[in-house]
């Protein structure tokens, strides 16, 4: 089957960009359910539990997973930053998405806003559209930024992939009344 976005694909990942800004939009298909997926990437609070390069995270201001809180997330090494803030800017559990902006942080990922998005494909695939904005860096071009990012944003699907592939098939193992009990806490955790 082959994955139609729906037409709110382009609006929700259409930004207006300024002159010293640049976006990518990036797709991504999980076989998985996108209740597991959804809640993967609706937890603020763990980004560790999909992106490699998050070493550790902490809500450092508001309620966890409510828009508006700040988390601080520290980075891995071999990355040129060891920290970021950032802040939840949209958490729509019915329409399955989320966004987030950097506000500081020892890097240069200045001005960074990411919105992604999922869409169930059938009852067991999701499609993931992730779209972000940056400034372009100071010694670099619009295309060096977009590649930068690109890499840590494709490295960050691919393992949400993995881990909500894993979770779907350890849950189709269980028995139907485990499995719908961790469905329905996975519901629970997305709903805060």
């Amino acid at each position: 089957m082959v994955f139609q976005p729906p037409p709110t694909v382009s609006s929700d990942h259409n930004p207006v960009l300024q002159p010293n800004e640049c976006s990518s939009t990036l797709f991504q298909t999980i076989a998985a359910p996108a209740s597991v997926v959804w809640a993967l990437v609706s937890d603020f609070e763990n980004p560790q539990r999909y992106k490699p390069f998050v070493r550790s995270c902490r809500i450092i201001d508001g309620q966890a997973n409510q828009v508006g809180c700040l988390r601080r997330v520290d980075v891995a090494s071999g990355l040129p930053a060891s920290y970021s803030i950032e802040r939840l800017e949209i958490l729509d559990h019915d329409q399955r998405i989320c966004g987030f902006s950097i506000v500081s942080g020892d890097h240069r990922l200045s001005n960074y806003r990411s919105i992604m998005s999922l869409y169930p494909n059938g009852s067991n695939e999701t499609a993931v559209v992730e779209t972000y904005v940056i400034d372009a860096a100071e010694a670099n071009t619009k295309e060096e930024t977009c590649a930068f990012v690109d890499t840590i944003v494709k490295l960050n699907l691919r393992t949400l992939s993995r881990v909500a592939e894993d979770l779907a098939g350890k849950a189709q193992q269980q028995s139907p009344e485990l499995c719908c009990n961790m469905f329905l806490s996975s519901l629970a955790v997305a709903k805060g």
